[in-house]
């Protein structure tokens, strides 16, 4: 939805301090309505979590929820203040990797929205996608996508040696640029119903 585009938009500039765009972002919020805010790491997360969403017959935008990638986790404080209880008043809830929780959990007290959930990846969403598929799959994926040459190459680099399979894989998905955001989408689309890892099905399953 466009709408809902713009709305992204007006909040990524506003949190960027451009504060021209704040009545946009309320004037947005309003009239869609807007009820909830996803906050995710970057665009990667994102493509997962609308993938995963329009496979459920979702379509997130038209109920009011804004999947938004805030360009790092250490930008949540700066968001929720907005979005939050001490901004624009909407339920906010996101995915965050083990390392960043401390992150999430002090910039949503920070913006007086401790008691609202977010759910937590053990290491990142990509190594709990490939947790789930099993590394054989994914590597069958790697193939079908057309990039089996790029993966050869890249598991003959000294600095993949002594790694597990899937600690290659997913370093795999961030050696190029949108490679981690197209396969974001492929994983989640492959998966099979019951085998949608625990933090993104409960995500989609909370609002």
């Amino acid at each position: 939805m466009a709408d809902m585009r713009a709305f992204r938009d007006a909040v990524i500039a506003w949190a960027a301090g451009d504060p021209g765009v704040g009545g946009s972002a309320r004037e947005l919020a309003a009239r869609l309505p807007v009820r909830a805010v996803v906050l995710l790491e970057g665009p990667s997360d994102a493509a997962a979590v609308s993938a995963l969403a329009a496979r459920r017959g979702r379509d997130l935008a038209a109920e009011g929820v804004c999947v938004l990638p805030m360009g790092g986790a250490m930008s949540v404080g700066r968001f929720a203040h907005l979005l939050g209880p001490s901004g624009l008043g909407l339920r906010l809830t996101g995915l965050c990797d083990e390392a960043e929780r401390r992150y999430y959990t002090r910039g949503l007290e920070r913006a007086g929205a401790a008691r609202q959930e977010f759910f937590v990846c053990a290491a990142d969403l990509e190594d709990e996608l490939i947790r789930a598929l099993g590394v054989s799959r994914v590597a069958e994926l790697v193939r079908a996508e057309g990039d089996l040459r790029a993966l050869r190459t890249f598991l003959h680099q000294p600095a993949q040696q002594g790694r597990t399979s899937q600690q290659q894989l997913r370093r795999f998905l961030s050696t190029k640029k949108g490679r981690k955001i197209h396969y974001g989408r492929v994983l989640v689309e492959a998966l099979d119903d019951d085998r949608v890892p625990a933090p993104l099905d409960d995500l989609l399953t909370s609002f």
